[in-house]
């Protein structure tokens, strides 16, 4: 693990089977944490950021970049996080237990636009105004805060009133899953919510949802599927006056597929 100033200088650095780095300095635009990994492909543990904790990831092709948010990119994160002169960060292989176990797949508070090795993640065909908190990678960040928009608590993805809309998660390898949690963006009546998605799994299956309006989690169940990515589209719109639906949280419950 690696803190990379932006001339491309070590900052700082830590090599171990579990690694804890203590970074006693305040961040700079143009940083980036560098994670490695001898594996090709791994199921790790990483933390990042001390105050948004450890996650769950599957890393391949050895490596992950990860942009240290500032500005525009920093207020769809808690202020408390990449804050300060003291870091503490860390990375570790999963174990066995924490692999096979039942857990959001879904979940991946350290995604971002660039990332291509580390999963899941998130990808939209549209994101309000390009603007962060309404990225699609913050319906993956384990927020459930649905009761209002903007600044976080309060990201979301964002459609930009596009009726065409489509966010797609990718874990990249094979997991088995059997159950859906969402929580669809709720600031009324600034908001309005969708009544019915279709939801798209690689294996060439479909669910079409019928939703409501409601701030809280809605549920399905269904026969285990063996997926590497999901995707919700076809959103149809209450009808309703605000034009703006929106999603705070997807995840999808499962376990890894181990051969």
């Amino acid at each position: 693990m690696k803190i990379i100033k932006k001339d491309n200088t070590v900052a700082a650095a830590a090599s171990a089977e579990e690694v804890s780095l203590v970074y006693s300095r305040y961040y700079e635009e143009g940083d980036r944490i560098l994670v490695t990994c001898e594996k090709e492909a791994a199921y790790l543990m990483i933390q990042l950021d001390d105050a948004i904790g450890y996650a769950f990831v599957y890393l391949k092709n050895h490596q992950m970049n990860f942009a240290v948010p500032f500005g525009e990119h920093k207020i769809c994160y808690s202020p408390k996080s990449f804050s300060g002169n003291k870091h503490l960060l860390g990375v570790r292989y999963a174990q066995q237990d924490e692999i096979i176990a039942v857990k959001n797949l879904a979940k991946n508070p350290y995604d971002q636009h660039e990332n291509v090795n580390c999963f899941p993640h998130a990808s939209a065909n549209v994101e309000t105004r390009g603007e962060s908190v309404f990225a699609a990678k913050n319906a993956i960040n384990g927020n459930r805060e649905n009761h209002s928009h903007g600044e976080w608590p309060y990201e979301s993805w964002g459609i930009n009133q596009n009726p065409d809309a489509r966010i797609k998660v990718d874990f990249g390898r094979s997991i088995k899953a059997g159950r859906m949690r969402m929580y669809t963006r709720a600031d009324f009546p600034h908001d309005s919510w969708w009544k019915q998605v279709t939801l798209s799994f690689s294996d060439g299956s479909e669910i079409v949802w019928e939703l409501e309006k409601s701030d809280k989690a809605h549920e399905l169940a269904f026969e285990e599927k063996t997926i590497e990515w999901v995707e919700m589209h076809h959103l149809i719109k209450a009808e309703d006056a605000s034009p703006f639906p929106a999603l705070s949280q997807f995840e999808l419950y499962g376990t890894d597929k181990i051969e």
